[in-house]
């Protein structure tokens, strides 16, 4: 079988199964938040925790509800990290050093899974499952509750500009989505080879003779919701590219379409919501394009031959597992920087460097392509209501977006939203490059303008727009073990997840409060091929002003080499 013929029967089979998925998933989301019946668990959960499910929150409300549970989130997790040492299923590992778990617990909790840390010998088989898999459960619902708040404020008229409940869509997202489809995907993990174990290890001989210690954990359970819910953080250190975590073509591809499904799905969701699902549609189209393309590049890119290794094996295999191939890691690779993931499968150090700059370019769009679990669905609204601003101005109406204006405040909020990511990447980068303490961290940097010193600050970039766009993969040639970059991401990981949100749900208010126009002649369609294009559009024109320099200076100037 070809190359090519390998990468498009993926595809392929990829595209259909989220095709046949893509309607009963996303109306399932859609009943889930729309239902005012509540399960008899989550009653008690009520109850235990003296939550009235009936009460409705203003923004403000749910602003800080996300808030005050993310920061809770944040100090167990950190206070579970240092004390691991004297708690059960330690396996002899001492607690974590206080910088680790900062920069762990608010990575887990802004469901960036950055990893500065080997997990094998950092994190016990108590602290996996209790800490780390439970964010990965909590975060995705958290994303996912934000989404449906803004397409309440899309929905709703209401003076006091009500967006929901926190608590119920929080609980509803992991009882009702997360858990059930994790629990399917990680039996499908299972049958592949996944391991699943609470013993620390087991020891065995090497080819050379050695003795060698491997290390076990309860792999499937928490695999399938660092896929299902873009988590990305690896229960093992080489992530899946693991054999233990993804061991077959068939456990890869399982693990693409959770990354996928419910992003992808989210935009059904959305259609069923509003009442109009070509809007749905649109999005999908969007999300689509932008993915596909960036899919093609990547692919071209490692499926060349350039240099006299990748001419002997035929491709840029260097960093790449063979048991999945170029086809299978280049899926895996746009998937999961278009999401907010950040697992991998291979090394994204070892991408070509137009690969590499496929991959970085994937989340400098914001990552909406389709983006995290809820995370994906608001980023491309919040685009889509600037690209309704500019199309408005251009039939010099005031610009509206399914029956709601978008006057001043609105349009600010979204401008706001849209600026916190580029802010943080590019200040975060500036300073990190001019420090002379961190050059030397800089795995593949070399003397100014030789290709070392190029990559190098690829790399730099590469993190802070992983940190910022809550993503989490990483060129592996970069140390960020030391204080400034545990610090400097982790700031990032905060802001870069918590303002936003903060400006979605603003403006989720603000179009809950305000009455339905009915379109006019002129109102510009948001619906269809024409919209389609304006918004891909102002996602590409929006990306490439604002990063093209920083890229001309890494991965364009790397390229050209």
């Amino acid at each position: 079988m070809t190359p090519a013929l390998a990468a498009g029967l993926q595809v392929a089979f990829v595209l259909a199964v989220l095709a046949v998925a893509y309607v009963p998933v996303g109306d399932y989301m859609a009943r889930v938040y729309e239902s005012r019946r509540h399960l008899r668990v989550e009653s008690v959960l009520y109850r235990l925790c003296r939550i009235n499910p009936h009460t409705e929150q203003t923004w403000y409300g749910y602003a800080g509800s996300v808030l005050g549970f993310s920061a809770a989130s944040v100090l167990f997790l950190y206070a579970l990290q240092r004390i691991q040492g004297v708690l059960p299923l330690s396996g002899d590992l001492s607690g974590a050093s206080p910088a680790v778990a900062f920069n762990t617990a608010v990575s887990f909790v802004t469901n960036t899974n950055w990893q500065s840390y080997a997990p094998e010998t950092t994190m016990s088989n108590l602290t996996q499952p209790v800490g780390l898999a439970v964010q990965n459960f909590v975060s995705a619902a958290v994303g996912m509750a934000v989404a449906v708040a803004l397409i309440r404020g899309f929905v709703r008229v209401s003076r006091g500009g009500e967006v929901g409940n926190f608590w119920v869509d929080l609980t509803r997202g992991s009882l009702r989505i997360l858990l059930p489809l994790s629990f399917v995907i990680a039996l499908i993990l299972l049958s592949q080879g996944v391991i699943q174990s609470f013993h620390p290890g087991f020891a065995s001989t090497g080819l050379d003779g050695n003795s060698i210690t491997n290390a076990l954990a309860p792999v499937a359970s928490q695999e399938a919701i660092k896929e299902l819910g873009t988590n990305g953080g690896g229960i093992l250190a080489a992530n899946s590219a693991h054999p233990f975590e993804n061991p077959t073509p068939v456990s890869n591809i399982v693990e693409i379409l959770a990354i996928l499904l419910i992003p992808v799905s989210l935009t059904r969701t959305f259609g069923t919501m509003v009442g109009d699902r070509k809007q749905g549609l649109t999005l999908l189209a969007v999300m689509g394009i932008l993915w596909g393309s960036l899919l093609a590049v990547t692919l071209a890119a490692e499926s060349g031959r350039r240099g006299v290794a990748a001419t002997a094996a035929g491709a840029m295999m260097e960093g790449k597992e063979v048991r999945f191939g170029i086809p299978g890691t280049a899926l895996f690779a746009v998937s999961t920087t278009g999401t907010s993931t950040g697992a991998v499968n291979s090394a994204h150090d070892s991408l070509s460097p137009l690969g590499g700059g496929a991959v970085l370019l994937n989340m400098l769009l914001g990552e909406i392509a389709p983006g995290g679990v809820g995370t994906g669905l608001y980023g491309i609204l919040v685009l889509a209501l600037i690209a309704v601003f500019v199309g408005g101005l251009l039939v010099g109406r005031t610009p509206e977006y399914l029956g709601k204006k978008l006057r001043q405040r609105e349009i600010t909020l979204a401008a706001l939203s849209v600026l916190v990511m580029p802010a943080l990447v590019l200040i975060g980068t500036g300073i990190t490059v001019i420090l002379s303490s961190t050059t030397g961290y800089q795995g593949n940097s070399g003397d100014p303008g030789s290709p070392g010193s190029i990559h190098g600050f690829s790399e730099v970039l590469y993190a802070f727009a992983s940190a910022s766009n809550n993503n989490g993969s990483a060129f592996g040639g970069l140390t960020v073990t030391s204080d400034w970059f545990q610090t400097a991401l982790g700031l990032c990981m905060l802001f870069g997840r918590f303002l936003p949100i903060i400006f979605v749900l603003a403006l989720a208010g603000s179009l809950a409060s305000q009455k339905k126009t009915a379109a006019g002649a002129g109102t510009l369609p948001t619906a269809g091929p024409m919209f389609t294009g304006l918004l891909t559009g102002t996602v590409v024109l929006v990306a490439a002003l604002t990063f093209f320099p920083a890229l001309a200076l890494g991965p364009i100037a790397e390229a050209l080499q």
